[in-house]
C-alpha cells in the first residue's frame, strides 16, 4: 500500500489540526497542474488554500469526509460527499465546469489513480424487460407533481432547441419537437412509433401539428398516466395511443420512427436489440429520427468502464454512448445508416439552467411534496453536473436521421 493510499485511509480517523494538514496534502497532490482557474478550497478551520491559476471558483468544505470519498471513489466520491452536504460552492456550475475542463489532464497526471478507478468496473449489466421497467420507474416514477414543477408547459425532457438566450423555454421544445418532426418528413398518411414517449409532448406536436398517427410507448406507468389525459384534452384520441411495452417486445410496422433521448437510459449491451428493433418496426422506405445525448469518441473508452454517479443515483442502468458506439453497433444489428446528423448540444445547457433555476425557486413546493434535503442536493448536483458537462463540451447532444 502506498503512503497516499494510507493517507487517504487514515483520513477519517485524524483529528484536528492534523485532518486538516493530510486534507491540504491530498489537495495539493490531486490539484498540482490546475488550469485554466484556480480553485480556493476553504477549509473548515476557516483557513483558505488555492491551487491553479486565473478566475477563482471556491469550494466551502464543511467536512473532511470529502477527503476520503475522493481517495476511494473519485468523481462518484465528489457527488455523493455533495449529497451529504459536506461541501457547497457559491458557484456551482463555474466550479463544475473547472473541474471538467482539467478532467483530461488529470488523469495523464494520475494514471495509477485513474487505474484504480477503473478496477472498479461499471456493472453494465444486460437490462431484461424487468430491470428495465425497474429503472425507468425508479426516475420517472418520482411523481408528475415533481416534474411539473421543474419542467415548462410542453413537459418536454430533453434538449430544447434555443435562437434567442431570452426565448421562452416551451417555444424552443417547441421547435424542437417540431425540428423532429421535419426530419422524418411527417404527413397526415404516417404512423409513427416513438420509443419513449414521456409525457406525450413529441406525439400531441406530430398528431395535432402534423397530422400524424402515433403509437407511443414507455416503461412509466405515471408517464403514460399523464400522457393519456393530454391526449384526452388535446381531443387526440383517434391519432395517439400511449402504450406500456416495452420496444423489444412490441410488434407492429411504421412509416416512421423516434426516439427524443430515450437510447441511453438502455446500457451499452442493448444498443443493438435496439436498433434491430427499429430495423424490423420500420416498414421499407421508413425513416427514423433518434436524438441521443453523446460522449466525445476519444473519452468513450474510459467512461464505458469506469463508474458513474448519475448512474448510480439518478438513472440506474444508463450509458451515454459515443457516436461510433451507436454506428457500430447499428451496423452490426441492421440495416440501418446515419444520413444526417445535427448538434444542438449548445443548446443543452441552457435548457438545464432553465430547469435548475426552476427547480431552486419552487424547492419549497418540492419539500411540501415529500422530497428531503437529500434529495434536493442529489438533484442540485444532477442538473449543474450536466449543465457544466454540455458548457464544456464533455457532453454533447444530437438529432440522427437513419435510413435503408
Amino acid at each position: 500500500m502506498s503512503t497516499l493510499e494510507r493517507t487517504i485511509r487514515d483520513v477519517p480517523r485524524a483529528r484536528g489540526g492534523l485532518l486538516e494538514r493530510l486534507a491540504v496534502r491530498l489537495l495539493t497532490r490531486a490539484l498540482a497542474g490546475l488550469d485554466e482557474g484556480t480553485l480556493v478550497a476553504r477549509l473548515p478551520d476557516g483557513t483558505e488554500r488555492s491551487f491553479g491559476s486565473g478566475p477563482a471558483q471556491a469550494m466551502d468544505i464543511a467536512d473532511l469526509r470529502l477527503i476520503r470519498r475522493l481517495g476511494t471513489r473519485g468523481t462518484v466520491g465528489l457527488g455523493e460527499s455533495y449529497q451529504a452536504g459536506e461541501w457547497t460552492s457559491p458557484d456551482l456550475i463555474g466550479l463544475l465546469e473547472l473541474l471538467y475542463r482539467n478532467a483530461e489532464a488529470a488523469v495523464a497526471r494520475h494514471p495509477r489513480l485513474a487505474r484504480a478507478m477503473k478496477a472498479r468496473p461499471r456493472p453494465n449489466r444486460r437490462q431484461g424487460p424487468l430491470r428495465a421497467r425497474r429503472n425507468i420507474e425508479y426516475h420517472y416514477d418520482l411523481g408528475n407533481d415533481l416534474f411539473r414543477l421543474m419542467l415548462d408547459e410542453t413537459m418536454t425532457y430533453s434538449c430544447a432547441i434555443f435562437e434567442r438566450p431570452d426565448e421562452p423555454l416551451a417555444d424552443a421544445q417547441r421547435r424542437k419537437l417540431r425540428r423532429v418532426c421535419d426530419k422524418l418528413a411527417l404527413t397526415p398518411n404516417d404512423h409513427v412509433l416513438e420509443i419513449g414517449c414521456g409525457w406525450g409532448s413529441f406525439a400531441l406536436t406530430a398528431a395535432g401539428e402534423y397530422g400524424a398517427h402515433v403509437t407511443g410507448l414507455t416503461l412509466s406507468p405515471a408517464q403514460a398516466q399523464l400522457a393519456r389525459a393530454r391526449v384526452r384534452e388535446a381531443g387526440l384520441e383517434e391519432r395517439v395511443r400511449i402504450v406500456e411495452e416495452d420496444y423489444r417486445a412490441h410488434r407492429g410496422s411504421y412509416s416512421r420512427l423516434a426516439s427524443i433521448e430515450m437510447v441511453e437510459a438502455i446500457g451499452e449491451k442493448q444498443f443493438g436489440p435496439f436498433f434491430s428493433a427499429c430495423d424490423r418496426l420500420l416498414a421499407p422506405g421508413g425513416r427514423a429520427c433518434i436524438q441521443t445525448i453523446l460522449i466525445p469518441g476519444h473519452r468513450w473508452p474510459r467512461y464505458r468502464r469506469s463508474p458513474d454517479w448519475i448512474e448510480r443515483y439518478v438513472f440506474p442502468g444508463c450509458l451515454i454512448p459515443s457516436l461510433t458506439a451507436l454506428q457500430r453497433a447499428m451496423s452490426d444489428a441492421s440495416r440501418l445508416t446515419v444520413s444526417h446528423v445535427e448538434e444542438i448540444g449548445l443548446s443543452y445547457a441552457e435548457t438545464l439552467r432553465r430547469w435548475r433555476a426552476t427547480f431552486h425557486e419552487r424547492l419549497e413546493e418540492v419539500r411540501a411534496l415529500g422530497y428531503d434535503d437529500h434529495f434536493v442536493r442529489t438533484w442540485d448536483f444532477y442538473l449543474a453536473c450536466c449543465e457544466a458537462g454540455f458548457r464544456t463540451r464533455a457532453l454533447r447532444d444530437a438529432q440522427l436521421v437513419l435510413e435503408r
